[in-house]
């Protein structure tokens, strides 16, 4: 397929960029390099650095089979002190977005969605069912856009898939996560080994859970970008197929951790805080609708989640500067 990849100069969006130039088809990545890596698009990709606000622009007179789209404000704090840059990004953006796809008349749209539409769940595991109420502006937004994009497929001929990610780790083809602002466990964890970040905070050990700390749901970003190329044909023109992206089990904060140390062979500096606010205990997929609708299941285990981030860390080493 000629496709288009929104956000390819960041984590997940680079790796799925390389995921679909290894399975032959024609690849464009645009992004604002705003929080993405100009150097982490693949070299055989076309590259345009556009803001998404201006898809009319770069989507103009192409001959495009189908739009993936990654670019998006997702720090849960900043959404809550900025509202306004994640509505004006998220949704504002992304309806340019649509607008443009419209006009052009591509037939195809892949969204990268979030586990953060759902907010606090009632039960575990989170089937896409369950009821949608983010605790932030960063999942509103994100919500935002899938009602938009369902609101689209019923209007046109736009077959839909939006992927609920719950948390994402590791690195594949060279790339990994390097965000000036980490928010992410396994990152920061790996940090703190090697001290080019602070110790980790682990916020509470007091948990409903079986060791007392927060369980979430990994999967490994390789997994991930399958995900991502099974979803162009899964669904039908008119339809938005939502469908959970985890691994249907989880991992606890000392699970990690305890990972962390063996694939490290050294311990993980930390203290232990209060909860944070707004915390849920356990945040766990039901991802029985991607093996069925996609054929999709998460293959890759949590030692190797952190073995391939390590790698990918230490390869950093000198090059990336931590704010």
């Amino acid at each position: 397929m000629r496709t288009v990849v929104i956000g390819g100069a960041g984590y997940i969006g680079s790796v799925v960029a390389n995921l679909l130039l290894n399975e032959g088809h024609e690849v464009l990545v645009v992004d604002d390099c705003s929080t993405g890596h100009a150097d982490a698009v693949p070299p055989s990709a076309d590259f345009v650095q556009a803001d998404i606000a201006d898809a009319a622009d770069f989507l103009a007179g192409r001959d495009i089979d189908a739009v993936l789209h990654f670019a998006a404000k997702s720090l849960v704090g900043e959404s809550v002190q900025h509202p306004s840059l994640y509505w004006r990004t998220n949704v504002v953006g992304t309806r340019a977005l649509l607008d443009a796809i419209t006009a052009n008349g591509i037939p195809r749209l892949v969204f990268s969605s979030s586990a953060a539409t759902y907010g606090e769940p009632e039960s575990v595991p989170i089937t896409e069912d369950a009821p949608t109420r983010p605790g932030n502006p960063y999942g509103a937004s994100k919500l935002a856009v899938d009602l938009m994009i369902s609101g689209e497929c019923g209007a046109t001929d736009l077959a839909a898939v939006s992927l609920r990610y719950f948390n994402v780790a590791g690195a594949s083809f060279g790339a990994g996560e390097r965000h000036a602002v980490e928010t992410h466990l396994i990152p920061n964890a790996l940090g703190a080994v090697d001290g080019t970040r602070p110790p980790l905070t682990v916020f509470g050990e007091d948990w409903p859970t079986q060791d007392g700390t927060p369980v979430r749901d990994y999967v490994h970003v390789a997994d991930l970008a399958r995900a991502h190329v099974l979803a162009l044909t899964a669904a039908e023109p008119g339809e938005h197929l939502i469908c959970n992206l985890g691994n249907g089990s989880g991992y606890s904060v000392r699970d990690v951790l305890a990972t962390v140390e063996q694939v490290t062979g050294r311990p993980v500096p930390y203290t232990v805080g209060p909860r944070r606010a707004g915390d849920p205990a356990q945040l766990v997929a039901s991802a029985e609708r991607a093996a069925e609708r996609l054929g999709w299941r998460a293959e890759r285990t949590l030692t190797e989640m952190v073995a391939d981030a390590w790698a990918f860390h230490q390869s950093r080493a000198g090059v990336d500067t931590v704010d």
